[in-house]
């Protein structure tokens, strides 16, 4: 993550993987082992992806894999004309804390013709909808972990069965989901066709990969353990050669102009910012469980001694962090592990927002790193946000 979050994320990853290429160590044991799960999410059978195929309507920043990067999203909402977005359906996720320039995208909901979410929570995002659709208690729910699997550093597999019955009245996530599809279908006179409920879509992925079966995966409900990890990288390639492209056009010209955005003038008072992650706050949604927040504050501002002192901060102090498009107010904590230069902020915080119903949260200290993140400041291959790397500034709150 910390090398994908910044302004040439896409390069640095394609160049760890020429590093291993170059070194005979790609689709090695003792080198880089790409997984290669019981349930194919690559390979024959699963989409390609794509690249640039079409442009976002106000920037024209390239689709990745048939998405637009996240840092559009607020100037779609509010740039009048052709395709401008009226109505917006959101699942689980929270953009008014976690996209960039987070203020500006708060108030372009609150624009919007109609808002729908599928949500546990009246959080910062889901406030402005319409219409908010709870689904039942995953514990009610059978679950199968189809993307986490295909990163594991061993071959497992594991089924859970629900826990408990699902009330009459409840409606899990993929039932809500396929609702609203058919919905939508019969509004606009296309034909719908159902997916089956999970157990069946997970017997049929697991019959694709052709190793074991949904009934072997009930039978063990501590989950399988089917060996290390093993070579099948070129048997699952999806370019139209067949073969490993170390050299595609877009990465080429990326890194053309690496050397004019390394010349860039920097403003010698401004700091580098970058995030952090505490095990117990993953993610916003993670601060309504008091378990998890409970014990010290965990959202301090990070900072060198030597900037502090350069700064006449101290220790503990009240400051405003500020970038080219927002500020925020934090406490400051004095640290060694940082660099001179640098300072850290957590992400996920920011719950004192009026019209919530995060009781818990909202007592959680802290302010919203992406008021500080820059829409503008991007990965220009991917156009995805660069999160780390941010300019700001650190002053006294006199």
């Amino acid at each position: 993550m910390g090398v994908s979050t910044q302004a040439h994320g896409t390069l640095c990853q394609w160049l760890i993987q020429l590093i291993n290429v170059y070194a005979g160590q790609l689709d090695r044991v003792g080198g880089c082992l790409p997984n290669d799960p019981v349930i194919p999410v690559t390979g024959p059978g699963t989409s390609a992806g794509g690249y640039a195929r079409w442009h976002s309507r106000v920037r024209g920043l390239p689709e990745v894999s048939g998405e637009l990067p996240v840092a559009v999203l607020r100037e779609e909402i509010t740039t009048p004309g052709a395709g401008q977005v009226r109505g917006l359906f959101t699942c689980a996720g929270n953009p008014v804390l976690s996209t960039p320039d987070s203020a500006a995208l708060d108030t372009a909901l609150a624009g919007l013709q109609a808002m729908v979410s599928v949500d546990i929570y009246v959080n910062e995002t889901t406030r402005h909808a319409h219409l908010i659709l709870p689904p039942a208690s995953m514990l009610s729910q059978p679950h199968y972990d189809l993307i986490f699997n295909a990163f594991a550093v061993r071959r497992v597999a594991k089924y859970s069965p629900p826990m408990r019955p699902q009330a009459a009245n409840e409606r899990a996530d993929w039932q809500i989901l396929q609702g609203i599809a058919a919905a939508h279908a019969e509004a606009s006179g296309k034909p719908f066709h159902p997916l089956p409920p999970p157990p069946e879509l997970i017997a049929q992925g697991l019959a694709r990969g052709g190793e074991i079966s949904l009934a072997e995966l009930q039978a063990a409900p501590h989950g399988l353990d089917l060996g290390a990890l093993r070579p099948t990288l070129l048997a699952r390639l999806q370019t139209a050669s067949g073969a490993i492209e170390c050299a595609p056009a877009a990465l080429l010209d990326a890194l053309r102009v690496l050397d004019v955005a390394l010349l860039a003038a920097v403003d010698s008072s401004a700091l580098q910012l970058v995030g952090r992650r505490h095990i117990r706050s993953n993610n916003s949604w993670m601060h309504n469980a008091p378990r998890l927040v409970k014990g010290k504050p965990r959202h301090q501002l990070l900072m060198h001694p030597a900037d502090l002192a350069a700064r006449g901060l101290s220790d503990g102090a009240r400051v405003r962090l500020r970038s080219r498009i927002g500020s925020i107010d934090t406490d400051v904590q004095a640290s060694d592990d940082l660099q001179a230069g640098v300072v850290c902020l957590p992400h996920g915080f920011g719950h004192a927002v009026a019209g919530t119903r995060q009781a818990r949260a909202q007592l959680v200290d802290g302010a919203n790193y992406n008021v500080l993140s820059d829409p503008a400041h991007l990965d220009g291959v991917s156009g995805n946000v660069a999160l780390n790397g941010v300019e700001v500034w650190v002053e006294a709150i006199r």
